[in-house]
């Protein structure tokens, strides 16, 4: 029975607004944390803009799950948040520069808000080492 996880903290991804970590690893895998498009440096919304917010949560996950011993080419399964679905083809496209084939499964689901008024929020599980 695995018993031990590790608290993951960067300040290359904005501070959990709230009782949570950016990330855990527990079990040869990191759970990361929901990330919206917060600038790590300034804690505001990088734009009002889908393509820019998808852009700045993938950085962010980036940041989170290197500074967790993995990165974006060990994740292995991706929620996908939006305010609207219409906005899928735009988050998809983003996602795709950061996720080439083999692509992590991955589920998208509308929802119907999103912390800081976000129009996408991303987590993910990843291997580590």
């Amino acid at each position: 029975m695995i018993t031990e996880r590790q608290v993951v903290s960067t300040s290359g991804a904005p501070a959990a607004i709230g009782a949570y970590n950016q990330a855990i690893v527990a079990g040869g895998m990191v759970h990361c944390s929901g990330q919206i498009g917060l600038h790590p440096e300034t804690g505001e919304m990088v734009s009002s803009e889908v393509r820019a917010q998808a852009q700045r949560c993938l950085e962010n996950l980036g940041a989170v799950l290197e500074a967790a011993g993995s990165g974006l080419e060990r994740v292995v399964k991706c929620n996908v948040f939006l305010a609207d679905m219409g906005d899928f083809a735009v988050v998809n496209e983003v996602y795709a520069t950061f996720f080439p084939d083999p692509a992590p499964a991955r589920a998208c689901v509308e929802v119907a808000r999103l912390p800081k008024d976000a129009r996408v929020e991303i987590d993910c599980v990843a291997l580590v080492g």
